[in-house]
Order: structure tokens, then sequence, then C-alpha cells
């Protein structure tokens, strides 16, 4: 029977940064406009967050249900390793989606935008079918394109507008650097299972690329979400005081194309988390002064 500790474990916590970040910005957004509600920000924060733990149940099942999870080099997970019945780990990922709807719908609700309901089930769709259904798109590299649509622009963007009523453009740059570094975290769990995955017939982007140019993409996220960042410089002078993000940037990156495995990936993940929490709060900053 699984413990408190295994779910946990489940839940992913070292990939939750990436759902409270783009909260973060744009709720940061939000105050420079003269607009942020505490409510809001906290709703959208429940949404993300739902969103996020709901995929990591819904992947540990599908995955598990597959046989994908049975040689994996990482953490043991709830349905692959036998610590419960798949139907647990279902029935745990839509309470995630459940949870994410209800907030979301309240979020609608004061907003008043009745037409982001539809990006809301588009979200939740996309979620499950990542690695659920006959064709998990998951396996067939799209996971990145997700993560870079719902976890970068909608979440960012969203946040600012569900608040605001607006989005200027230094948002969508600042939403593009937060999706990239999310992307970033899912490239680096993926490089470490790239033996595992392209045997069990999961071809993730870091299978279809391969072990090299997939570190090499990994670096390229992390140094194009700086890039972005230091652009909306152009109507934020202060964003130039990203570049010195560089540096945590360089600690990050350094392991990664020099072959790190295993254990030495995981920390990776969980850094890389660390530096998207950074990345938001430093551009938040930016944003609200």
């Amino acid at each position: 029977m699984a413990t408190l500790a295994d779910w946990i474990e489940g839940a992913r916590l070292r990939t939750l940064p990436a759902a409270v970040a783009p909260v973060i910005l744009g709720s940061g957004a939000a105050i420079g406009l003269g607009s942020f509600s505490l409510p809001r920000a906290l709703l959208a924060a429940i949404v993300a967050l739902a969103l996020q733990v709901g995929v990591n149940y819904a992947n540990d099942y599908s995955d598990g249900i597959r046989g994908t999870d049975d040689n994996r080099s990482g953490p043991p997970r709830l349905t692959g390793g036998g610590l419960t019945a798949p139907a647990n780990v279902q029935r745990a990922a839509l309470a995630c989606f459940a949870i994410a709807a209800l907030a979301g719908l309240v979020l609608v609700i004061l907003a008043r935008q009745p037409w982001l309901i539809a990006i809301g089930v588009a979200a939740i769709i996309a979620a499950w079918f990542y690695t659920g259904g006959k064709k998990p798109y998951g396996y067939l590299g799209l996971g990145e394109v997700f993560v870079f649509i719902f976890f970068g622009l909608v979440a960012t963007a969203g946040t600012t507008y569900t608040q605001a009523l607006t989005v200027p453009w230094t948002v969508w740059a600042g939403a593009s650097g937060i999706g990239l570094i999310a992307c970033a975290i899912l490239m680096a769990n993926n490089i470490r299972d790239i033996p595992t995955d392209a045997v069990t017939g999961k071809h993730t982007l870091a299978v279809r690329l391969g072990d090299r140019r997939a570190r090499y993409a990994f670096v390229a996220m992390i140094m194009g979400a700086i890039a972005l960042a230091v652009l909306t410089a152009i109507a934020h002078p202060g964003a130039l005081i990203l570049l010195a993000l560089i540096v945590p940037a360089w600690f990050i990156i350094k392991p990664v194309p020099a072959g790190a495995t295993g254990k030495e990936l995981i920390a990776v993940l969980r850094d890389t988390g660390f530096f998207e929490l950074l990345y938001a709060f430093a551009l938040a900053l930016v944003f609200a002064l």
C-alpha cells in the first residue's frame, strides 16, 4: 500500500515551480498595470498547481499501465512500481483536474470572461492525453509543445489577463521565457529516461533528438529564456538586471553537456525549477515597478 510519502513523491514536487512561476510573473505584471487582485492570483495558483499535480498523476497512471515505468532510472512510480492500484492513481489525477476546473470556473466568473472556459477545458484535455489515450502526443515528442503553451503562455498571460483584462507584449515575452524554462525541466527529466523510453516506444523530444542534441537543446532553452527577459528592457530598462541570471544558469547548465546522468540530472531538474522561480520573481519585480 502506498504511503503518504509515496503519494507526495508521485506528485513530483520538483516540477511544481513550473506551476507557481507563471502566476508570480503574471501577477507582477498585473501590479504594474494597477490591476492586481489577490483572490484572482490565488485562484490562478490553485488552477496551475492542481493541473500540474494532476498531469503528474495522469502520467504516472498512463505510463504505468503501458509498462513504460517498469525499468525507469528515477524514483519508483505509484503505478509502475506497484505501490498502489492503477485505479487509485487515476482517481487522484481526476480529482486534481476537478479542483483545477472548479477554481478556474470561479476565476472566470470573477473576471467575467466566459470564453476562458474553453481554454481551461483544452488544458485539462491536453494534460490527460499527454500520456493517456491510444495515441498520446507525449510519445510523439510533442510534450514540450504542451508545456510551453499551457505552463508558459496560458498560465502567465492568463494570470495577467484575468486581473488586468490586457496582456502587453512584454508579458508575452516573459511568458515565453517561463515556457522555455518549463520545457527545460521536462527535457532534463526526459534526457535521464532516454535509455528506457527508447526501448518502450516513448519517443519524447529527447529520444528523437538523441542524447547529445537533447542536452544542447536544454542549454538553448535556458539561455533563450534569459534573452527573452532582457528583450523586455525595450519597455522596462530594469530588465537588464536579468543578465545576472547567466551566473546561476551557468552552474545549472554545466553538468548537462558534460554528460550528467541519473541522480545528477535529478539535481539539474530540481535546480532548474528553482531557477524558474528566480526568473519569475526577478521579472515580476521589474514589471511591478
